[in-house]
């Protein structure tokens, strides 16, 4: 298995190691409900080195990058971030992934850790008639996360970068912990937060630091189960159970990324017909109206008819209900709809809910 750089000081912080898609990385330190708690109450600081990094460089960097992905990488300022996906002709999810747009000529592409080499080999195997260059620089990054309320108050006597006016989704080039990063507004929890990248080869002095500097302030390591429970709270895609290749930009709920007047780009045509056809089906949310906790590939049921499956779900430690995510036909997708998961051969039940499940600043 792979280690991150930051594998001694998890080791040293009790961090309970577990396989992720070839990587060694802790599934929790204190425990996934108290890692979650302190997220949404004080501050978490998350080891995400395991994510992918592809640069795009050359005259053609933007114009590659539009082709790519439907969102409108057109409308970046150099150091802003962007949310897409690497779409294929079908409309559908290669990845999702954060687009950095670096310089006019340099594009950093933020895919997700199972997906690092076959997107790497996607967009690779789209370069031709580009003028660009594409590099994985997976391997010489290392990137950290640090989110909650009191994630602004913990960085910033670490950094040079003023934090106060760094947007959300823009990000700033500056040292942490006197190494060389860039910093941005960008996160994966629903809370405000900052994303840490660094090419050091020693970056655990930034980990260390921050650990240090935040404990009083009540942060915590974070562990890879909190961030699936509060990515979840928030209705933050998870690729390989809320989206795939078989599930399209607009059933995801994803319309907003796609921007249609940039021009061509990869699944165009399909996502145009599928919005004019209508959708035949989409992912909602819900919560279980009785005892029992939702897990994905769980059945779904409606009116006795097997009408899904749960693709995320769990019991929401800051809502103290079980919640999760289901693809259901557009019929019965409606906000109040009665459903029922099977659950241990038991029929429980539940009803559709706006989502996301928590937005920051509301109260459980």
């Amino acid at each position: 298995m792979k280690r991150t750089r930051f594998y001694g000081s998890h080791r040293a912080l009790g961090g309970r190691m577990i396989e992720f898609f070839g990587w060694e990385m802790p599934v929790e330190f204190k425990g996934i409900i108290e890692e979650h708690l302190a997220v949404r109450q004080a501050a978490g600081l998350f080891d995400v080195s395991h994510m992918g990094e592809i640069v795009v460089r050359g005259k053609g960097a933007l114009a590659f990058v539009q082709h790519l992905t439907p969102n409108d990488a057109g409308r970046l300022s150099v150091q802003q971030v962007q949310y897409t996906a690497l779409t294929t002709p079908q409309g559908t999810f290669v990845d999702d992934m954060l687009v950095y747009c670096m310089s006019a000529e340099e594009y950093l592409l933020v895919v997700n850790a199972a997906n690092m080499d076959k997107d790497y080999a996607w967009v690779t195997a789209h370069q031709g008639g580009f003028d660009v260059s594409v590099e994985n620089a997976s391997d010489r990054y290392s990137q950290l996360a640090l989110q909650g309320p009191k994630a602004q108050a913990i960085l910033q006597p670490l950094t040079d970068i003023n934090l106060e006016g760094l947007k959300s989704f823009w990000s700033a080039r500056g040292k942490v912990a006197g190494i060389d990063a860039l910093v941005s507004r960008t996160g994966y929890t629903g809370e405000d937060g900052f994303e840490i990248y660094t090419t050091s080869e020693d970056p655990a002095v930034i980990l260390d630091e921050i650990i240090k500097l935040g404990r009083p302030l009540g942060l915590l390591p974070i562990g890879l189960g909190a961030r699936d429970t509060l990515r979840l709270e928030a209705k933050l895609m998870l690729y390989g159970n809320d989206i795939d290749d078989t599930t399209t930009v607009l059933e995801a709920d994803l319309k907003w990324i796609i921007k249609f007047k940039k021009g061509d780009f990869l699944g165009r045509e399909a996502l145009e017909k599928q919005l004019a056809e209508g959708l035949k089906r989409k992912i909602v949310g819900f919560e279980l109206t009785e005892k029992g906790i939702p897990r994905p590939h769980y059945q779904v049921y409606s009116g006795g008819r097997n009408v899904g499956q749960v693709t995320s779900g769990t019991f929401s430690p800051y809502l103290k209900k079980s919640i999760g995510l289901v693809y259901l036909p557009v019929e019965i997708s409606g906000i109040g709809t009665e459903i029922e998961v099977g659950i241990r051969e038991k029929m429980i039940k539940g009803k559709i809910v706006a989502t996301p499940f928590y937005k920051r600043g509301e109260s459980a």
